[in-house]
């Protein structure tokens, strides 16, 4: 399975495993699976550390790089194509990293793994979800 991990998915991953139920911790660890990540996912959790929402053990640089360390992870692209499938999605909520990232999830045909209900409403809309 293809899994694109919500940002916060990526950094509960990272920091805080125990918040992943445990279907969803034996899939991000199954080698069967490849694991995807947005460059969006980068971008959201830079603002978060400005807003001191999160804080880091390191520089937000030194984090980053650890993190995507920590596993094989592929990027999804921004691509042309995710910034038109933006345009298609019917979404309820104006977040523009989740417009972004659940894109990426139909162009690229990967599962989105999220526990954001705003996005898990998108599953009867062609996106692919593994709840968590």
């Amino acid at each position: 399975m293809k899994l694109l991990l919500d940002t916060h998915i990526w950094i509960w991953s990272a920091i805080a495993p125990e918040k992943l139920k445990k279907p969803v911790a034996r899939e991000l660890t199954n080698p069967k699976n490849e694991l995807w990540l947005s460059p969006i996912s980068i971008w959201e959790l830079s603002v978060l550390v400005r807003k001191n929402r999160i804080e880091l053990d390191r520089d937000f640089d030194a984090w980053v790089a650890a993190a995507l360390a920590q596993t094989t992870m592929r990027e999804a692209p921004l691509t042309h194509d995710v910034a038109i499938e933006v345009s298609r999605i019917p979404f309820t909520h104006r977040d523009p990293a989740d417009h972004f990232i659940a894109a990426s999830a139909k162009v690229f045909g990967l599962t989105l793994v999220t526990a954001d209900p705003r996005l898990i409403e998108l599953k009867s809309k062609e996106i692919s979800i593994l709840r968590n």
